[in-house]
């Protein structure tokens, strides 16, 4: 409970410091470590679709629960999800990002033959004959 109020004292004397400077920045340091990930079955998913797992996020003085979610694949990229880093005694989340899979090959795309001419004749499909 010490750290709690140490945290909240702390950010409530930023927001007073911040409101006096129009450019001032807020950033504190997160002392509490998360709790352990909670286990969330995965729903089938569709061709086109990815799962991201759920996550720990910081809510002014704890941590909350944000569910897992479906998101759109990006082809040739893998989904690595939201985590938290220990930096020097505090904890900063890192959030989820699309990175390069190792085995992505590049798409290749098919060039697109120029449709041949027949000299300005065209068969408009009702009596057969070109006109």
């Amino acid at each position: 409970m010490k750290h709690t109020n140490l945290l909240r004292s702390l950010v409530l004397s930023l927001a007073l410091v911040a409101g006096t400077s129009a450019f001032a920045q807020i950033s504190f340091n997160i002392v509490v470590a998360p709790p352990a990930p909670l286990h969330e079955a995965a729903p089938v998913m569709q061709p086109g679709y990815a799962w991201a797992p759920g996550y720990w996020a910081w809510n002014h003085d704890r941590h909350i629960w944000v569910r897992g979610r479906t998101i759109a694949q990006r082809d040739g990229y893998l989904w690595v999800p939201d985590r938290w880093v220990e930096q020097g005694g505090s904890y900063v989340r890192q959030p989820g990002r699309w990175d390069r899979s190792p085995e992505a090959k590049p798409v290749k795309y098919e060039k697109l033959k120029k449709p041949k001419h027949d000299n300005g004749r065209r068969n408009n499909g009702k009596d057969g004959q070109n006109h």
